[in-house]
């Protein structure tokens, strides 16, 4: 499902409109709250993204929100074990994606917890060649894995960084049926490990991000480390709202031949597979939903602001609020497609 500007506005005003005043949700919700994370890291784009949300909301609300980098499994138990709203989780779409691979840890996210407002979008989900790669594009991929080539794609597997990787999959079983087994994944860690695999000739494709590889794509041709994209995962609609300038030496113009529709992974012959990855509130199954609205409430009027647009965007986010129950609607029709495409690949549609 996809929420435009005048969708996304007009929800936030009437959810504005249905709960009660801010003064009144202020005194409800803990003074010092624990946001817990799905990264052990504070260097990575989900802390980023979500000391931002962090710092709007305490200042919004007066109270200390402060951001606890303890990794997914770690923060899935913290949040299962406080109903009274003292500890909120931000992840992204890793939370149900490792669901759906069946990684150890990873519960049902909409059974198991609550689902809350989306706040921001990282548009720079990509893959990536060697600049001495004979594929030009991703139809020179799917070409080479219909004749028979051993295309080999580095990624981290279980989640966000697999997901791109099924789509290919799919996309070389719609366009030719059995041509999906010559796209292998080469497993592997984080993104430096990825990197590593593609310099050492063990990869040919490489999953990676605009932010962690785009100086890589701007080095000389004839050095080992220099790159080239040939996919971007996110909607062309998410990538036309990114600065102009984009990211270094790659311009939002630029970015935008390397996503759909220019550049096309079919999802069913007729559709083309596209992936925003967002970031999202989770609670306790148990918390009080009273509280959940008065986020959503505080988050309404923040946004409405439009400051904080402004920061995300200065970090190559995508401002992306949606109110709880429209986000839960949002987020789970995209599971049900990621469901589908992981099935088909799997043989198990």
């Amino acid at each position: 499902m996809t929420y435009t500007r005048r969708t996304l506005l007009a929800a936030a005003s009437a959810a504005a409109l249905l709960i009660q005043p801010l003064a009144a949700a202020a005194q409800d919700l803990p003074r010092n709250v624990r946001m817990v994370i799905g990264s052990t890291s504070t260097g990575g784009d989900t802390y980023q993204n979500s000391a931002i949300i962090a710092d709007a909301l305490a200042a919004h609300l007066g109270i200390n929100v402060k951001v606890d980098a303890v990794g997914a499994t770690e923060a899935f138990k913290a949040l299962a074990r406080d109903k009274r709203g003292n500890t909120i989780m931000i992840f992204h779409d890793q939370s149900y994606l490792g669901n759906l691979y069946g990684v150890t840890g990873y519960d049902d996210p909409f059974e198991g917890y609550t689902v809350g407002a989306t706040v921001a979008i990282n548009p720079g989900n990509a893959y990536l060649v060697p600049c001495t790669s004979p594929y030009q594009s991703m139809d020179d991929i799917l070409k080479a894995a219909e004749a028979g080539e051993r295309v080999r794609v580095a990624i981290q597997p279980g989640g966000v960084s697999e997901i791109g990787f099924s789509a290919m999959k799919n996309a070389a079983r719609v366009r030719a049926p059995g041509s999906e087994a010559n796209l292998v994944p080469v497993n592997t860690g984080a993104q430096s490990d990825k990197n590593q695999a593609m310099w050492d000739d063990l990869a040919d494709v490489i999953n990676g991000s605009i932010q962690a590889n785009e100086q890589f794509t701007q080095l000389p041709q004839d050095d080992r480390k220099c790159m080239r994209f040939v996919w971007i995962t996110a909607r062309a609609e998410t990538l036309e709202q990114a600065p102009e300038a984009g990211m270094g030496g790659t311009t939002r113009d630029d970015m935008l031949k390397y996503a759909s529709p220019q550049t096309s992974v079919t999802l069913d012959g007729e559709k083309d597979f596209t992936f925003d990855k967002e970031f999202f509130f989770l609670f306790n199954k148990e918390m009080d939903p009273g509280v959940i609205a008065q986020i959503d409430t505080a988050l309404t009027e923040i946004f409405a602001k439009g400051e904080i647009q402004e920061r995300q965007k200065e970090a190559f986010f995508i401002p992306n609020f949606l109110p709880s129950e429209a986000a839960q609607q949002h987020l789970g029709d995209k599971r049900d497609t990621y469901r589908k495409v992981i099935a088909e690949i799997s043989g198990d549609s």
